[in-house]
């Protein structure tokens, strides 16, 4: 008798299904809660089956941080694809993105703060931060260079794009309150206008997004 041709995803989806009940466990208790034992039980499986996909709790709590990396990674460039076709919407959808669903939840930034919690004690997970952070950088200074930013202004124009959303990305999810999504694109939005008119870069994009600059004129 023939196997199922679905069998051979299983182990796929089994190891999936354990990276996402580590991340709830790391969002819930933090990294000090997270064992082999509480992620079995989050996941509704015995420690064995955990041990079997994995040779240690620590690998799987690197398994979801490359996982939590890839899920940004994907919602970013999805923003990108479903922006206008031109350079500049493709750079302010790259740099909003992070305003919205699934980026700015507050599970997510919890996950994300019991990973952040381990790069100075575990070099496999500040190789992993440090890794992603330099993609992020990478994938903006090449939209930057399509806008026209000259290649000696792009890497600090990056530097200085990325600290301001992860800035408010942080306050929003912390504080959602304080602020709206679409006052963070305005804010981020200006930063954009002031790298390119530094750089010289063609005309800034004025939005008319509900909540920005243009509607508080």
């Amino acid at each position: 008798m023939h196997k199922p041709a679905f069998t051979r995803a299983e182990p796929d989806a089994r190891r999936q299904s354990l990276i996402a009940a580590c991340s709830r466990v790391l969002a819930r208790t933090g990294a000090a809660g997270a064992s082999v034992r509480t992620i079995a039980i989050e996941a509704g499986v015995s420690p064995g089956l955990v041990n079997h996909y994995f040779a240690s709790v620590d690998a799987l709590i690197s398994a979801a941080y490359e996982h939590l990396g890839a899920t940004v990674t994907a919602a970013l460039a999805a923003a990108v694809a479903a922006a206008a076709d031109t350079p500049r919407a493709r750079l302010d959808a790259y740099v909003t993105a992070s305003f919205a669903p699934p980026i700015a939840d507050a599970e997510l930034l919890a996950t994300w703060i019991a990973l952040w919690s381990l790069v100075r004690a575990r070099p496999d997970i500040a190789r992993l931060h440090d890794a992603q952070y330099a993609d992020y950088r990478r994938m903006l200074e090449l939209l930057l260079a399509d806008c026209g930013t000259p290649a000696a202004s792009r890497y600090i124009a990056a530097i200085g794009i990325t600290a301001l959303v992860d800035g408010l990305w942080l306050e929003l999810c912390l504080s959602p309150g304080c602020f709206t999504p679409d006052q963070a694109c305005a804010l981020a939005r200006a930063q954009i206008d002031a790298v390119l008119a530094a750089s010289g870069s063609p005309t800034p994009f004025i939005s008319t997004a509900p909540g920005s600059a243009a509607d508080n004129s």
